[in-house]
């Protein structure tokens, strides 16, 4: 499929999860804290990416925060996401790039489409056995694979206080298990593809009690708590009262933990 072609909406079939709702679909769009933009511009100084490239697709987008941050990186930038509903903020959110609706194990595009593809935090919900082969299919022969995470953000500098604070929310809402995945036990040289380095460092985001409750009521644990028939007003005054002595309305810096892996066209996998 050409990928002019693919710059509108395609419906497919999503899987029933927490995600295919209005409400994961408004707090990934607009109470996220801005984390990709810092992630991004580590990768343009790490990799001297002077110029943008011509196409960039974001696998796994979201609401779409991780595809908005790739536009100084490409002058043309795609996100794919199958859960259709979390792209409902998508032109507010990310109002210069397209979107797909369809899976990364059959990917919509002719072959060679991209020079950067980018996953952030979103390969953990694929096949990976058939999604490496569609992504050496898509990359361009100089093409870069750019794998992407970043922890909670449950630390404060020089103070542990938000951390013991995080531990007990996620004890009254846990998330949704099964998400952690090691980027080095991926089978990359069996579809031609190579691990060239991970990289990791720290992001640091200011935020205030009021951005930092509206960050921790998006996360799936509390989801899911709401969809079992928790009071949403519950969990987030819970929140703000138990924040009250850790943070206020003066930010403070917020750290998440973070890796990139660069991945290329290639068999020879490096550490």
């Amino acid at each position: 499929m050409p990928l002019a072609a693919a710059t509108a909406i395609m419906p497919v079939m999503s899987e029933a999860s927490i995600y295919a709702s209005a409400r994961m679909a408004a707090g990934y769009a607009f109470n996220r804290p801005p984390v990709h933009p810092r992630i991004i511009e580590h990768i343009r100084r790490g990799r001297c990416i002077e110029r943008p490239v011509a196409r960039a697709l974001d696998i796994g987008c979201g609401a779409g925060l991780s595809t908005a941050a790739l536009t100084p990186l490409a002058r043309c930038v795609v996100g794919l996401e199958p859960v259709v509903a979390m792209l409902a903020h998508r032109h507010a959110v990310a109002p210069r790039a397209s979107f797909v609706a369809a899976r990364g194990e059959q990917l919509p595009f002719a072959a060679a489409s991209f020079d950067l593809v980018t996953a952030a935090g979103s390969l953990n919900y694929v096949n990976l056995e058939a999604f490496l082969p569609e992504l050496a299919r898509v990359m361009t022969t100089a093409g870069l694979m750019v794998i992407y995470d970043f922890s909670a953000g449950r630390r404060l500098r020089g103070d542990d206080a938000l951390d013991a604070w995080y531990a007990e929310f996620e004890r009254r809402y846990p998330p949704k298990p099964g998400y952690d995945m090691d980027v080095r036990a991926i089978g990359f040289q069996q579809a031609g593809l190579r691990l060239e380095a991970i990289e990791p460092f720290t992001v640091s985001v200011p935020m205030s009690a009021a951005q930092y409750v509206a960050y921790a009521t998006s996360e799936s644990g509390v989801a899911l708590a709401v969809a079992r028939g928790t009071s949403e007003a519950e969990i987030e005054a819970w929140c703000a009262r138990t924040l009250s002595s850790i943070l206020d309305e003066r930010p403070r810096d917020v750290l998440f933990d973070t890796y990139v892996a660069y991945v290329t066209q290639g068999t020879t996998t490096s550490r």
